[in-house]
């Protein structure tokens, strides 16, 4: 299996396969500008975005590797995970490695159920579920954990299914700008 993989381009100088037992997975280096941040990769996810849901993560009027390290600035989170049956986690924006306490390299080798306590991870996978199912959902609510274990509720979040150009199932992705310690 792969991950991160959604078709040539950009993201390849500096990507890395990590052997795990029995998977062979895909790591994205850290965005930065060498590899246009991850430009390829930002595009899979406004255009999945804008298919699902007409709307953009950021005006489009400047190049795309301006967009791309915008996201990867931006004051509000951004994530996205792979599409295998226990996903892991495939890009962080800065705002997310700061509220998950972790860095990319941690983040991105996170199983993204771990982002949910225990006892939230059976509404998680509702919640992935029925985006699975239709697509996007809007306004989610939630209690989330970082890394080290520090508590947090996210609120009004965006949660849509990634889709290649060829519109294959690449995973999913969340963005969402509140959030309150707990």
């Amino acid at each position: 299996m792969t991950r991160g993989s959604h078709g040539g381009g950009r993201d390849a100088p500096g990507t890395r396969v990590a052997e795990a037992p029995m998977v062979a997975m895909i790591v994205l280096p850290e965005p930065n500008a060498e590899n246009s941040y991850l430009v390829d990769h930002v595009r899979l996810l406004r255009l999945s975005l804008r298919h699902w849901t007409g709307r953009d993560l950021l005006a489009a009027e400047r190049e795309p590797a301006e967009v791309a390290r915008r996201v990867y600035d931006a004051p509000f989170v951004v994530l996205s995970h792979s599409p295998d049956s226990d996903p892991i986690l495939t890009y962080g924006n800065r705002a997310a490695q700061s509220l998950f306490e972790a860095t990319w390299d941690e983040l991105t080798r996170m199983p993204s159920r771990l982002t949910a306590e225990a006892p939230d991870r059976e509404e998680r996978a509702r919640l992935l579920a029925q985006v699975g199912a239709h697509g996007y959902i809007d306004d989610y609510s939630g209690v989330r954990v970082s890394r080290t274990g520090r508590r947090f509720r996210i609120a009004r979040a965006t949660v849509w299914n990634l889709r290649d150009e060829a519109g294959r199932h690449c995973g999913q992705a969340a963005t969402f700008a509140e959030w309150q310690y707990l």
